[in-house]
């Protein structure tokens, strides 16, 4: 084992996906625990279509993806809450009707552009091969933007998160806490796509959350234990992954279904 994780860690584009991935998994699972709780979390999934969609618009120019994506994703994040609040389209629905449409465009563009090429599958699927040195100092300093904007707002997030109606008459601007946690997901849904890939990317931000509610039932220690989780998860995917040479992304979302089904029995032996 010790000389696997040496052999790991020798390889600079391993270091560099660990780096990028653990703080992506950080913040991925701290957003994931008010998303799953007011029943958004599959704004996840519709923001990475719509990611992949803008890279049809990048790529074709020579722009740089990330440059790209996290503006546009942010602004697809912005129309998603403006729809559910201001429309009779319910959020799931809109969620279904911008992601699609993204995805939709991008393979027009890109079947009359570049074409489906390696670069296009490393987004869909992931590759820790294609992170470059100058993203994981971006993506970096990008997690640390976020992980420092939502222990500020805790307590904010978490009132509007439990007791919406409570927020609002209290003084709370509800709206520009659900406008924050919106527009993070959508970053935290960029920087995640290179490892990830945009169709598992969501799995991030689901599947902590889930998994740790099994056994915890306090937001606090939820939020603690799904941060660890997601950490320990996404390094156990890595070190699987380069063992047995299966996909990234796949080997990260099997070892997060593992670890659900575990807590899971857990929960079932502590209930009887």
């Amino acid at each position: 084992m010790l000389e696997l994780l040496e052999e790991l860690f020798s390889y600079s584009f391993v270091v560099r996906a660990i780096a990028v991935g653990i703080s992506v998994s950080l913040c991925a699972s701290l957003l994931g625990l008010p998303l799953v709780l007011r029943r958004y979390s599959m704004i996840g999934d519709g923001l990475a279509h719509v990611g992949f969609g803008t890279l049809a618009v990048a790529i074709p120019l020579g722009l740089s993806p990330l440059k790209v994506s996290i503006p546009l994703v942010m602004l697809a994040a912005f129309l998603l809450l403006r729809i559910r609040e201001s429309s009779k389209i319910r959020g799931d629905a809109a969620i279904a009707i911008i992601s699609c449409s993204s995805l939709a465009i991008g393979v027009i563009i890109m079947s009359q552009t570049t074409g489906i090429n390696t670069d296009i599958c490393n987004y869909l699927f992931g590759s820790i091969l294609a992170i470059k040195q100058e993203e994981v100092y971006l993506c970096i300093a990008i997690s640390a933007v976020i992980l420092a904007l939502f222990v500020f707002f805790y307590n904010k997030i978490f009132s509007v998160v439990f007791d919406e109606n409570y927020a609002k008459a209290s003084g709370t601007n509800i709206e520009f806490y659900n406008m924050l946690l919106a527009l993070l997901t959508a970053v935290i849904i960029v920087i995640g796509m290179r490892i990830m890939g945009a169709l598992l990317i969501s799995s991030l931000i689901i599947f902590p959350a889930l998994t740790s509610m099994r056994v915890f039932k306090t937001f606090k220690s939820v939020i603690v234990c799904s941060s660890i989780l997601s950490a320990i998860c996404f390094f156990i995917g890595i070190v699987v992954s380069f063992a047995y040479n299966i996909p990234t992304g796949a080997s990260i979302v099997a070892t997060n279904l593992g670890a659900f089904l575990i807590f899971c029995l857990v929960s079932f032996i502590k209930g009887r």
